[in-house]
């Protein structure tokens, strides 16, 4: 199986650093975040933000998948992620992830579309990742 690599640098202190990330692609170089980026309002990314990107987009290639498998190729999926950062017991935890999820796809019946959209929710590898620890939730509907 493929390992991916992605690499942080923090310089200074927890609230007045700030940090890089850079992935092996090179898709993310250098690409700037900093504590203000993560709970005030700073306009950077953030490690929850690209949980998100990465929740959406495993979540829309395993329903094209998934919808292919059932007889139905997908014209057009969007899917968004939207991640909860909550603090539990005094510690910043991600709690949720919510899938918001529009596809077309011709010909297909919406209580089947349901059922592949309900599956491939606790089936892509981001969703089985974040599973143990946070409420994954979903709205998905045929376009």
């Amino acid at each position: 199986m493929a390992i991916r690599k992605a690499t942080a640098v923090w310089s200074g202190t927890l609230k007045e650093g700030k940090g890089t990330l850079t992935t092996d692609t090179n898709v993310l170089k250098q690409t700037p975040y900093s504590f203000t980026d993560r709970f005030g309002d700073g306009k950077a990314t953030n490690p929850e933000e690209l949980i998100a990107a990465a929740h959406a987009g495993c979540y829309a290639m395993a329903l094209s998948g998934g919808l292919e498998k059932a007889g139905h190729p997908a014209e057009k999926i969007e899917a968004t992620a939207h991640v909860t950062l909550d603090f539990v017991e005094g510690k910043p935890t991600v709690t949720k992830s919510h899938i918001v999820c529009e596809a077309k796809v011709p010909g297909m019946s919406a209580a089947t579309f349901h059922e592949v959209a309900i599956e491939t929710k606790s089936g892509c590898p981001i969703s089985r990742l974040l599973m143990g620890s946070a409420e994954i939730s979903l709205d998905a509907k045929l376009v």
